[in-house]
């Protein structure tokens, strides 16, 4: 993961080299309660981000409640009943997952009721990765830190990929470097929402919304819409972008297909880290404790509000 509830939906649609015309989708895949553990892999790794959590495997998800069906929906959560030890090994219970399939162009459609809320200490994010990172690229789609309430997109790739901003512009605005392989890929290139409501607690008190990300070989887009507002075509499954008006994020003018390809989807939560704790002490959060990994071990019921919940994730190919 990169410098990124109860969630309803999530489709990922398999594009072609441009999906901005009116354009027939037919459907690859479906993700959802009665398949998710065959689609997705609980990924029981060390933290590349050098959180303060502890990814555990499936069993153990599964017998602590943190990975399980409620209704129809998949629930994705973090411990917040255990007092940890704040100079330990051993962060807080967390869960990551993988998709199984990978894909090479897509265009992702997340339906969230909730995403885990703006809590100080926590790194949550919904992205999009390669394998031989940073080359074959990372997306991140919904990620921010501590009480964040705006979301942030980001592009990691190896160098040379200078996106300008795409015909018909973008309503978010630049953060970071222009070339997303800065920093050996670590900096990125972001774009900040300009919509307050698009993160966290924030995005959860309007009502969830969706998010949707199109990736061909010309551009990489992001769209938000809260939940009042979501186009029909793509409540009725029939989704077309070039209706969608200004996305937050428009990346134009990199060979994305020499940059991202062959990409997974991930869902995870971690605490303090590359990000959360590099900006702790700047953050009101240090206020309330100077550590971050203190207030993470130290406060599990502050974390009741971090969780995902997933309705659906389906998977389309450009017709």
């Amino acid at each position: 993961m990169s410098f990124a509830r109860l969630f309803a939906s999530i489709t990922i649609l398999v594009a072609g080299t441009s999906a901005l015309p009116a354009t027939t989708y037919a459907l690859q895949d479906t993700y959802d309660y009665t398949n998710w553990l065959s689609k997705f892999s609980v990924q029981n790794i060390a933290d590349p981000t050098h959180g303060f959590v502890n990814y555990v495997t499936q069993a153990q998800a599964q017998s602590l409640g943190l990975l399980k069906t409620v209704g129809n929906q998949v629930y994705i959560g973090v411990d917040n009943t255990t007092r940890l030890d704040p100079n330990g090994s051993v962060g807080r219970n967390s869960v990551r997952l993988q998709s199984n399939p990978s894909y090479n162009h897509a265009l992702v459609i997340a339906d969230f009721a909730h995403i885990p809320g703006s809590d100080c200490g926590t790194w949550p994010a919904f992205w999009m990765v390669g394998p031989n990172w940073p080359n074959e690229g990372e997306i991140d789609i919904i990620e921010g830190v501590n009480l964040n309430t705006y979301d942030q997109v980001t592009l990691h790739t190896s160098s040379g990929c200078v996106p300008a901003i795409g015909s018909g512009g973008q309503s978010g605005t630049p953060t970071g470097n222009a070339d997303c392989g800065a920093g050996g890929g670590y900096t990125g290139c972001g774009v900040a929402s300009g919509s307050a409501t698009s993160y966290g607690t924030a995005f959860n008190a309007n009502g969830g919304g969706v998010y949707a990300t199109l990736w061909t070989s010309s551009a990489i887009e992001v769209w938000y819409f809260p939940a009042n507002s979501v186009p029909s075509d793509i409540k009725s499954g029939t989704p077309n972008p070039a209706g969608w008006g200004v996305p937050i994020a428009n990346y134009a003018g990199c060979n994305f297909d020499a940059h991202f390809q062959n990409m997974n989807i991930i869902f995870d939560t971690t605490f303090c880290g590359d990000w959360a704790g590099q900006v702790w002490s700047s953050s009101s959060c240090a206020s309330v404790n100077p550590s971050c990994n203190a207030y993470v071990a130290e406060e599990p019921q502050s974390f009741g509000d971090t969780y995902w919940l997933v309705n659906s994730v389906k998977v389309y190919n450009a017709s």
